[in-house]
């Protein structure tokens, strides 16, 4: 990687690192929030719900944005935006305030990844690698946010610890705003892509529409509705895994010089972590092979790790540690890939465009997992959530072998999928 690549990468990693560790430290407060306010699963499940699904609501203003405006200056308001949401989060009194503050971070929240991976997409040169470097920037903030979380809960209320949550992303401001880097760098080597330098954007709703219509080919299509898919995998999985660990016999918890340590949550942690090295290996991998074999196997795998999770929790802890940190390894080992079939079938001049879209369809769409996932605890079984998300993996394979068909006909005719 260049010097240009280098910069636009640190800033989108530094981007990354702070909406992930966000992200998913709410599930660990939900534990503590559950006992706070007098609410249900259910309810809060709603509420982080409605959270999350306004990342996806904002995705795709936030992707046209992109196409017109500096993905830097967009990164950074979402930065701000984030910590004074959080803000509110720590000093809400009751679940209606609570719920403002989550709201408003989900729109802030919302800026990022269109902004951020339609940034890496035209300003790198080495797209899979800077992609790769970006999941593995995200898993950091995605495990060192609720290890954080985790270890200072045992000490101090979750309020402080929301608030203490307000300095790194206020770090990152200030270091990100240093950064110079070209934002089309990567666009302009490749030559195919030169038009997305233009940075022009759809002006009117007729314009959008037809930039719409030109987006979606049958191969974004598929893109987006495996990208469905994945966002209620996501969800569901993650919202209440660390309230489904606690209730373990494994994880009951442990006092150590005073305090109470809940093992649940550090087993969430480290899973997360695992995750790092899932998208590290992810990003190589679309460098390495052909994209949609390595779509189709991915998923393929999610569904098993998702219907052997339930037993591994009955067969001890060595069995559950090893199923847990494979499923952290592969939930986040899809997420670059993902990205690579969305540059992939998406013109370079609508990639903001294209990354709104399908994270609406992750975030926004995909939030429907949080609040199913609650429902389903609250009606039924861990087991019967684990067979839901399993559902999902399945079918996501079957339309990304739909999609390998397509693409492996495509090449037999002479035409690729950047086409």
């Amino acid at each position: 990687m260049d010097h240009n690549d280098r910069a636009v990468t640190g800033f989108a990693m530094l981007g990354h690192a702070m909406f992930h560790t966000y992200e998913l430290v709410i599930p660990i407060f939900v534990v503590s929030w559950l006992e706070a306010f007098s609410t249900t699963t259910a309810f809060l499940g709603a509420v982080v719900g409605a959270s999350y699904a306004l990342i996806g609501v904002g995705a795709l203003p936030t992707g046209l944005l992109a196409d017109r405006v500096s993905s830097k200056r967009l990164i950074l308001c979402c930065l701000l935006g984030m910590g004074a949401a959080f803000a509110i989060v720590a000093a809400a009194p009751n679940i209606a305030v609570l719920t403002v503050g989550l709201v408003l971070w989900g729109a802030a929240a919302s800026l990022y990844h269109p902004a951020g991976l339609a940034l890496l997409s035209r300003g790198t040169k080495e797209r899979g690698t800077a992609f790769a470097y970006h999941g593995a920037a995200g898993n950091v903030g995605v495990a060192t946010g609720p290890l954080l979380a985790a270890v200072l809960l045992a000490f101090v209320g979750w309020r402080a610890v929301a608030a203490a949550l307000l300095v790194p992303v206020l770090l990152a401001v200030v270091v990100g705003a240093r950064l110079e880097f070209d934002e089309t760098a990567g666009s302009s080597a490749r030559g195919a892509d030169v038009t997305a330098t233009d940075r022009e954007g759809p002006h009117s709703l007729a314009a959008f529409l037809a930039s719409s219509r030109r987006l979606f080919t049958v191969g974004f299509g598929l893109v987006f509705a495996i990208g469905i898919l994945y966002g209620v995998y996501y969800r569901a999985t993650f919202t209440f895994l660390p309230d489904i660990l606690a209730d373990l016999p494994l994880f009951d918890p442990v006092m150590f010089a005073g305090r109470s340590f809940e093992p649940s949550q550090y087993v969430y942690s480290g899973l997360l972590l695992v995750g790092g090295i899932g998208q590290y290996v992810g990003g190589k991998l679309v460098d390495r092979a052909r994209l949609e074999t390595v779509l189709v196997g991915g998923y393929a795998a999610l569904v098993v790790v998702a219907l052997a999770f339930v037993p591994s929790t009955n067969a001890g802890l060595a069995p559950l540690l090893v199923v847990a940190g494979i499923l952290g390894f592969l939930v986040f080992m899809i997420a670059p890939i993902n990205q690579e079939a969305i540059s992939t079938y998406a013109p370079a001049d609508a990639r903001g465009l294209s990354f709104g879209y399908t994270y609406t369809a992750i975030f926004g769409v995909g939030a429907v997992g949080s609040s199913l996932a609650g429902l389903i605890l609250t009606r039924s079984t861990p087991a019967a959530l684990f067979a839901v998300v399993a559902a999902c993996a399945a079918v996501a394979a079957l339309v990304g072998g739909a999609l390998r068909r397509r693409s492996g006909a495509d090449v037999r005719n002479g035409v690729t999928a950047d086409d």
